[in-house]
This record gives C-alpha cells, sequence and structure tokens, in this order.
C-alpha cells in the first residue's frame, strides 16, 4: 500500500467533512452493515463518522476508520444527496 494512495484518501475525506455518507461495512462472512453518518473528524491516521439511527431507536454513534479500511475496501462510502 502505497503513501500516496492512503494521502489521496486522506485529502479525500478531509475535503468532505461535514458531508452527509452512507457507508457500507464488510463484517465478515458475508455480513455487510448499510447506515449512514456525517463525517465528522479528519485526523492523520483515522476519521470519525457519526451514524444516527433515522428511526431514533438507537442513540447516535461514533465510529471511527483508518483510511486503509477504504483502501482494502472494508468499508465503501458513497456521499448522500442533499
Amino acid at each position: 500500500m502505497e503513501q500516496a494512495e492512503i494521502n489521496k484518501v486522506r485529502a479525500s475525506v478531509h475535503q468532505q467533512c461535514g458531508s452527509r455518507v452512507k457507508i457500507q461495512l464488510d463484517r465478515g462472512r458475508n455480513k455487510v452493515d448499510i447506515q449512514e453518518g456525517v463525517i465528522q473528524e479528519a485526523y492523520p491516521s483515522v476519521f470519525t463518522i457519526l451514524v444516527d439511527d433515522e428511526l431514533d431507536r438507537n442513540p447516535p454513534q461514533l465510529l471511527s476508520f483508518s483510511y486503509k479500511d477504504i483502501i482494502t475496501k472494508d468499508i465503501r462510502m458513497k456521499l448522500c444527496n442533499g
């Protein structure tokens, strides 16, 4: 994994801070979670997403991911429209 690739992903995530995203988390053994949240912060090694349950069944959660998670496709992110 090249440092330049990580820097590119980091810059992209940093630009999207405050944006609403849909994330698809690969939990292994063919298990996939799909959630929506807002990118909160982008740090040198990780970034955080505040995930909120639209039905208010669960309190908001702050999840953190490394930039390598995106490169290895452990998580996939897509900007939400609107």
